[in-house]
């Protein structure tokens, strides 16, 4: 089937040149309707195939939350940088519960498979983010699979480190904003694991920075991180002291820097972004 073709078009809006556009379709990974927002630099729209980068939200959020908050269009236009931006769950699963906690189903896909019922059925956001997703966008945009990065926000921070980590050939480049980095040894980590992938901790380790850096994973790239000394999730679920230990001891280059007085919000990462996509382009440009 032609890719265009199950794509429907929900919004378009032109922004420094380029389209900031949000679509709907099919997903067979999710067995659900799926959204993702996705931003043509001027360059793509030439016909130009660009380099792109995925980018991963925080809990409770959307497909939208991070092209309108980030603040950071002019700079992937000027860049030449496509965004794609998934939602951050499956919606409508019908799972009892999904919607009754903030940080658990609706909104907390935490970018894994499930393998627990009610679970395991609806919930595979990390089939949908690393296979069907960039088949699909990548088929029917002018995007370049081959200088491909990765990014993210809190949960979309984790995310983004992980799946990095375990396929670096995949992922070309990575970063993140206040990630949650040892989610094993964390409420909203733990929470959400137990649920979606059972009680044997060993099998959590695979969706877990910190723990992958101890497994002998590695990205050849530089990994960029970004944290807010006044973020009020630092000291109870994000802990970055444990992914810099981790990556000092595993050899894996690092640069995690510390702002004082930012908080957890998107204020915290438009500060940053822009730095982030600079990071993503030179690794990007470098490739091939």
């Amino acid at each position: 089937m032609d890719e265009q073709s199950e794509l429907k078009l929900r919004e378009e809006h032109l922004c420094h040149g380029g389209a900031v556009r949000f679509y709907e379709h099919p997903s067979t990974t999710l067995g659900l309707a799926a959204r993702f927002g996705l931003f043509l630099p001027p360059a793509a729209l030439a016909g130009e195939k660009v380099p792109v980068v995925y980018v991963l939200a925080g809990l409770t959020c959307t497909d939208e939350t991070f092209l309108i908050k980030s603040a950071v269009l002019a700079e992937a236009a000027r860049l030449g940088l496509a965004l794609v931006a998934p939602d951050t769950s499956p919606r409508g699963a019908g799972v009892p519960g999904e919607d009754t906690d903030w940080d658990m189903g609706t909104g907390a896909g935490f970018y894994l498979d499930a393998t627990q019922e009610p679970w395991r059925k609806h919930y595979r956001m990390e089939s949908y983010i690393t296979r069907e997703l960039p088949a699909l966008v990548e088929a029917a945009f002018p995007l370049d699979g081959e200088k491909r990065g990765i990014t993210g926000h809190s949960m979309g921070g984790h995310g983004a480190l992980v799946h990095a980590l375990r396929a670096p050939a995949f992922w070309k480049s990575v970063s993140a904003f206040a990630p949650i980095v040892h989610p094993s040894a964390v409420p909203w980590g733990e929470k959400a694991f137990s649920a979606y992938l059972g009680l044997d901790r060993a099998t959590w380790r695979k969706y877990d920075t910190v723990c992958l850096l101890e497994d002998g994973f590695r990205h050849p790239s530089t990994i960029l991180v970004d944290q807010g000394d006044a973020d009020q999730f630092l000291e109870r679920e994000l802990q970055p002291w444990h992914l810099e230990k981790a990556a000092a001891a595993a050899g894996q280059p690092l640069t995690l820097r510390r702002h004082a007085q930012y908080d957890h919000s998107y204020w915290f990462v438009q500060s940053f972004a822009v730095d982030h996509l600079r990071h993503h382009a030179a690794i990007l440009g470098k490739v091939g």
